[in-house]
């Protein structure tokens, strides 16, 4: 009498290793930090419109550090950044966009527009009529009615964390930290330079534009996934 060989299931694929991850997983608690980060700036923002002082310490200062920036390198490096932060600080997220979309990377497009560009219009503009706070006295460069939060630093903030977020690799992204912590510090120097903006203003810009990339990141966390196991099995299209 014949017995039929046991037939044994092939063992299922592995998972695709994804050590060269774009774009990157958000990290436990983002969603948390995003929203801490979000709230805290809403809270400057309620305590100004109240008319506290309790910025003045921080604000004063600086500003008398600032009072007569005048002509000279600084000055001119200042109104380059206030350029990159106006009108090519706009067409940057947008430029990103379009080449991951040609590179088959919609996910990560959808979230870089949402996140460098959208997220500016919805957070930003309601924030500044809500606050309705009055810029510092003789601004050096053209400005807008509504001082706080710092819209610049908030484009500035987002999309060096899209860029991080989409475009490196572990390993690049490790220095593009620091390159852009740092990119963001001179933004935020530049608008006080110029008397643009109060220091606390751009404080603000910062922590709502880390809390709301977060937000989005930890939202689009399920779209991003998907495409990183689709880019590590060249499955884009």
């Amino acid at each position: 009498m014949f017995t039929t060989p046991p037939v044994f299931a092939p063992p299922p694929t592995p998972a695709p290793l994804l050590r060269d991850r774009r774009p990157a997983r958000p990290p436990r608690g983002a969603a948390i930090a995003g929203g801490v980060l979000l709230l805290s700036a809403l809270a400057v923002g309620l305590t100004l419109r109240g008319g506290s002082s309790l910025f003045g310490g921080l604000d004063a200062p600086w500003v008398r550090w600032a009072e007569d920036p005048g002509e000279g390198a600084a000055t001119d490096f200042a109104d380059v950044l206030d350029r990159l932060g106006g009108p090519i600080g706009t067409l940057i997220p947008l430029v990103l966009v379009g080449v991951l979309c040609v590179y088959g990377r919609w996910r990560s497009g959808l979230f870089a527009f949402v996140t460098a560009v959208v997220a500016n219009v919805v957070v930003v503009l309601p924030l500044k009529q809500v606050v309705n706070r009055p810029r510092p006295p003789h601004p050096l460069v053209l400005v807008n009615d509504g001082s706080f939060p710092s819209g610049q630093v908030f484009t500035t903030v987002t999309l060096v964390m899209v860029i991080a977020i989409v475009a490196f690799p572990p390993r690049a992204r490790r220095w593009w930290w620091p390159v852009g912590a740092l990119y963001a510090a001179a933004m935020m120097w530049s608008r006080t330079w110029l008397h643009a903006q109060w220091f606390s203003d751009t404080v603000a810009g910062a922590m709502a534009g880390a809390g709301t990339c977060l937000l989005l990141w930890r939202a689009f966390a399920t779209l991003l996934e998907r495409e990183a196991v689709r880019a590590a099995d060249a499955r884009l299209f």
